[in-house]
């Protein structure tokens, strides 16, 4: 069947809420997707930070497929085995206390938003408490995590959202000093701002907001839907600060491709809900966390996190080259590990798809200026050359 005729029937039945690039992608391997018509692609976007461990991994694959074949699901009615192998893994490797393994990430904050809520609650907080989150953050498309989510353009058409949600500015302590008050129960935070632009939190204030939060009894929530699972270099990106939270939400590279998140917390927020208080029919179910136990096993059997730190120090190096090189077009580049971004001066909309349709390789945006890299943790030195040298190209033709 001819690429058109596949977009042709995606839109005729799929609901338009994305303004898809026309390419239809058939197969992955290792860091490389291949289309329909046999065309590879060098993959820098890895399902918008999904992949962590490239496409066809054969040991997460034949765990997956053994799965299959032996229980694909039993609900949270019964315990089952992945899922236990699952939840230990993390919390080893998040050195939390408890998990909730969710549908996905929006799941994930939804949770974390019934812990805030529930230890409010608990502490016999008037009904009129308060959760700060930040501007230019991202937290998901479901009611609760677009409150929580400072960003008008998402917000708009879907008010009215929860209440009391205040916003601070991100890396901004006396923004956030400014908004605490008795009624505030809950700081919720991406560690490093995603969609707002590749922006990691400075040590002054992820230290300071965790103080804020002591003093004042209220839970610091940090959200490593895209940063965490060693993107940032380490396993978890606030391990990087030592820094830990109450809560935690994960998802994305936790199942690399296989739908699953979590929320997590620990002391005080780990016994806030009780029976009754959540839950979810596919969760945590066999197959996905057969899944996230392989993952989690495999990140620390290939030192993943140490080739993060590797790479990701050489992405940075040949990402400052570029900007020397293209100055004036690019003026900006920030992140950790291997989720950085660089700013233009213009919008980045045609460099993207020059590079996509004409270069074969997949990049993605964070915000109209930011391309943002966030390839699979796999990669090597080769594919960060070969990646600059198709964006060049890329830029080249845009300019």
């Amino acid at each position: 069947m001819e690429k058109q005729q596949y977009i042709d029937r995606a839109e005729h039945v799929l609901y338009k809420t994305y303004n898809r690039f026309p390419v239809v992608f058939d197969h992955g391997n290792g860091v490389h997707l291949y289309d329909t018509d046999g065309q590879e692609y060098l993959d820098f976007g890895a399902g918008i930070a999904v992949m962590g461990l490239g496409y066809g991994n054969q040991e997460l694959n034949d765990a997956v497929k053994a799965q299959v074949d032996k229980l694909l699901h039993i609900s949270n009615l019964f315990y089952n085995e992945p899922a236990i192998e699952a939840g230990e893994r993390l919390l080893k490797a998040s050195e939390m206390d408890k998990v909730f393994f969710t549908n996905s990430g929006t799941e994930a904050i939804e949770g974390a938003l019934k812990i805030a809520k529930r230890y409010a609650y608990n502490k016999g907080m008037a009904p009129d408490y308060e959760i700060i989150a930040m501007k230019h953050s991202f937290h998901g498309r479901s009611l609760g995590a677009l409150s929580v989510t400072g960003n008008d353009h998402y917000q708009e058409p879907f008010a009215p959202l929860i209440p009391n949600i205040r916003f601070a500015e991100f890396n901004n302590l006396d923004s956030v000093k400014a908004l605490f008050s008795e009624k505030t129960c809950a700081v919720l935070m991406e560690t490093i701002q995603g969609e707002g632009g590749i922006y990691p939190a400075t040590e002054e204030f992820i230290r300071g907001v965790r103080q804020l939060c002591d003093e004042h009894d209220a839970l610091l929530m940090l959200d490593e839907i895209q940063c965490g699972m060693a993107r940032s270099g380490s396993m978890f990106a606030w391990q990087g600060y030592g820094v830990k939270p109450d809560v935690m939400t994960v998802a994305k590279a936790l199942g690399n491709g296989v739908p699953i998140g979590a929320f997590l917390a620990c002391g005080k927020a780990a016994t806030a809900m009780v029976p009754g208080d959540h839950g979810t029919t596919y969760g945590g179910n066999p197959l996905v966390c057969a899944s996230a136990a392989k993952v989690l096993e495999l990140f620390e059997k290939l030192d993943i996190v140490g080739h993060v730190q590797e790479i990701g120090a050489y992405l940075w190096e040949k990402l400052d080259e570029l900007m020397a090189r293209h100055e004036g077009v690019i003026v900006g580049h920030r992140g950790k590990g291997l989720i950085q971004g660089l700013e233009f001066a213009c919008p980045v909309g045609p460099v993207v798809t020059n590079a996509l349709l004409e270069q074969k390789l997949v990049l993605i945006s964070a915000g109209a200026k930011i391309i943002r890299f966030v390839p699979p943790l796999v990669i090597e030195k080769a594919d960060v050359d070969e990646m600059v040298k198709r964006l060049e190209t890329a830029l080249q033709m845009a300019e």
